[in-house]
């Protein structure tokens, strides 16, 4: 009898550890990578933003234009940041390694407030919106080719 009842646990508990949970979730990111999230996991607006928009983008050497391919990102971003309206954003600007510490400091406040400015037109209250630079003090990617600073001319959006 005891054995019997053991055995009608032992199969409830196996049961109820089978339960089907929705599917985890496949995401790709902005620079090509996937992600997967657990259903069961509530993901962060910094999260959601950098799985389905991106949360870079990227310049030219010495410039803070606006490339194609960055404002495409930008405008999904504006859309994933729609989503969350009490969320604030930091929009960091970053350079490569070449050049004066104030030089890069300087640049790397122009292509933050050039996504700034691109987003307030997409339609971001300009007020959630604030900006600062590392200059060359953050490399993404440590390295003195022209691979690592690509990576490193960049501008980074951060909900907060």
């Amino acid at each position: 009898m005891r054995l019997k009842l053991l055995t009608a646990i032992a199969a409830a508990t196996l049961l109820a550890a089978c339960a089907s949970e929705p599917a985890s979730t496949t995401q790709t990111t902005g620079t090509g990578t996937t992600t997967q999230t657990p259903p069961s996991v509530t993901r962060s607006p910094q999260e959601v933003l950098a799985a389905e928009a991106g949360d870079r983008v990227f310049f030219a050497f010495d410039r803070f234009a606006l490339s194609a391919d960055a404002q495409a990102t930008l405008r999904r971003q504006a859309t994933v940041i729609g989503r969350f309206p009490q969320a604030r954003i930091m929009i960091e600007g970053h350079a490569d390694e070449r050049g004066t510490r104030e030089y890069n400091l300087a640049l790397g406040e122009r292509r933050a407030n050039a996504v700034r400015d691109f987003m307030a037109q997409l339609g971001v209250p300009a007020a959630r919106i604030t900006t600062t630079s590392f200059g060359k003090e953050r490399p993404a990617v440590v390295g003195s080719n022209e691979a690592a600073w690509a990576q490193n001319r960049r501008a980074v959006t951060v909900l907060q």
